[in-house]
């Protein structure tokens, strides 16, 4: 399909113009005359060439969007209208042209979930789906609504890990900062000093001052040693095998396992349950459930809750067996499809798991702030304690 820039004549004379994607001309005329507008010229959008990487438009300037439009969808105003509103409205470029191209596909015939999925990378498959389905449930304002509540509770979830795993790594980013630049810049200085006193030095005087002249001698090799491995861990997570393994890992870590895990309940259990109750089938929406778990242990066990499903099971077995669900959640499940009620028991489970996302993000934080600055308190007060024990040793002798 072609994207095509064309201009032309309302019924009335008024003069139109914009882009619409068709296969031909042709078929772009055919278009364009069902909505009572006779082209006068269209031509090929001439390629452009981007560097950009992704969409360039921030999740919330996509969660405003949708709140807005639900908003205006409910009021009752015109759908192009309400198009035309949000694209003058929003502060965000890239968000602005998406509208319009969204508003040009609206108002060249296709529907609203047609000219949204044209856009993966700003609306995702479980974004259109609930549109489609509001569309042919004739309950679009609803559907907005709720998709716009799913969408600002998983924003404000993702800003909460973040946030919570921010911390640790920007601590131990300084801490191994400042322990790298007190060896290479102020272990030195003392090694000058006691080179010239001829004495034995102490053992851990003689560990330090070997970790500093190893530092020095190959501080290059150890920066390539590191990037080559980060550099290969971004390719071996992108391989499927590599994806499973470090979504275990992350999910059984120790420290940040419990937040991880928790969010990612969180997460599953939300997004089925908006689906569910947005009129999508239970099957199609494990389907999409599974491509935006965000873990591949989830997604796997979602996978094979699919299996289980259309052979006549439930879908609590499979959920069981990955040992990320705790038991209530299973329960809770089980007791959900039993009584017919699934997607209000994921939506009470889902509420559930962000309270205790909350409380994981605050434990973790009163854990790691002890532990950093006694590491750090550790880490530098060894290495001044042993560039001091020498003149401890010298000033003993004096004496």
């Amino acid at each position: 399909m072609s994207e095509f820039e064309y201009k032309g004549k309302t019924m009335t004379g008024s003069p139109v113009s914009g882009t619409l994607k068709a296969k031909s001309r042709p078929e772009l005329e055919r278009i364009l005359r069902k909505n009572r507008i006779l082209v006068t010229s269209a031509r090929k959008k001439p390629a452009q060439i981007s560097f950009k990487f992704g969409s360039g438009i921030k999740k919330l300037d996509i969660s405003r969007f949708t709140r807005q439009f639900a908003t205006m969808i409910g009021s009752g105003l015109p759908m192009i209208q309400c198009l035309e509103i949000l694209a003058s409205q929003t502060e965000s470029l890239e968000m602005r042209k998406v509208i319009v191209l969204v508003k040009d596909s609206v108002q060249g015939g296709s529907t609203l979930s047609d000219a949204l999925s044209r856009h993966p990378k700003v609306f995702d498959q479980l974004y259109t789906n609930m549109v489609h389905a509001g569309e042919m449930g004739g309950a679009l304002d609803v559907i907005l609504v709720r998709l716009a509540g799913y969408r600002e509770k998983a924003d404000a979830l993702v800003r909460k890990v973040k946030g919570a795993m921010m911390y640790p790594i920007v601590i131990s980013i300084v801490a191994t900062v400042v322990t790298v630049a007190m060896l290479a810049f102020v272990v030195p200085v003392f090694a000058k000093m006691f080179a010239g006193l001829g004495s034995e030095l102490p053992a851990p005087t003689l560990v330090i001052l070997g970790i500093s002249n190893f530092l020095q001698s190959y501080i290059v090799y150890i920066m390539l040693v590191v990037v080559v491995l980060i550099v290969g861990y971004n390719f071996y997570v992108r391989t499927p095998d590599g994806r499973l393994m470090a979504d275990r890992v992350y999910i059984n870590s120790p420290v940040l396992g419990n937040l991880i895990r928790k969010s990612a309940i969180s997460r599953f259990t939300r997004t089925l349950g908006t689906l569910l109750s947005s009129g999508v089938s239970i099957l199609e929406a494990l389907e999409i459930t599974a491509k935006t778990a965000g873990n591949r242990v989830i997604q796997d066990a979602i996978r094979k809750s699919v299996i289980s499903i259309a052979e006549g099971d439930t879908i609590t077995g499979p959920l069981k067996e990955t040992g990320v669900f705790p038991p209530m959640v299973t329960q809770m499940i089980s007791v959900g499809e039993k009584t017919g009620g699934l997607d209000e028991m994921l939506n009470k489970i889902a509420d559930f798991y962000d309270e205790e996302v909350d409380a994981a993000v605050t434990a973790l934080t009163s854990i790691i702030e002890p532990v950093v600055i006694v590491f750090m308190g550790v880490v530098i007060g060894g290495i001044l304690i042993a560039m001091y024990l020498p003149m401890f040793d010298i000033i003993g002798k004096i004496s």
